[in-house]
C-alpha cells in the first residue's frame, strides 16, 4: 500500500541585512526570544541563522500550508501584544533592510532544511 505523498508546503525566506555591529544582539534575541516565541504559537520554523556570504546576514525559514495560512498566522503573531511589548523592537534595531521570498517546496524538501 502506497503512502499519499505529503502535500506541497509554502516556503517563506526570509533575509535580513543587519546594521553594522549588530550582529550579537540580533542573534541572542532571535535565539533567546523570538524564535521560542514563534514557535510557541505553532509556526513552523524550519531553520534561522547566519547567512554563509557575509558576516552581517541572517535568515529565517518558516513553512505553512498555503498564502491564507501564512497571513493568518503572521497577522496574529506581529499584531500581538507579547510581540509588540516583548523582542519587537530589539530586532527592529538591528535590521537596516530585509527581504521575503515564497516559493513552494516538497514536503519532504522542507524537512532536509530543518535545523534543530
Amino acid at each position: 500500500m502506497n503512502t499519499p505523498a505529503a502535500p506541497d508546503r509554502l516556503l517563506e525566506v526570509r533575509t535580513y541585512l543587519l546594521k553594522d555591529g549588530m550582529h550579537a544582539q540580533f542573534d541572542r534575541v532571535m535565539a533567546e526570544e523570538a524564535i521560542p516565541m514563534l514557535r510557541a504559537v505553532g509556526m513552523d520554523v524550519v531553520a534561522h541563522g547566519r547567512s554563509d556570504h557575509e558576516r552581517e546576514t541572517r535568515f529565517l525559514i518558516r513553512a505553512y500550508r498555503d498564502r491564507g495560512d501564512l497571513e493568518s498566522q503572521q497577522n496574529a503573531f506581529y499584531g500581538s501584544a507579547a510581540w509588540r511589548e516583548g523582542p519587537r523592537q530589539a530586532l527592529i534595531d538591528c535590521i537596516d533592510t530585509y527581504l521575503n521570498t515564497l516559493l513552494w517546496m516538497p514536503a519532504e524538501a522542507v524537512d532536509t532544511l530543518r535545523t534543530k
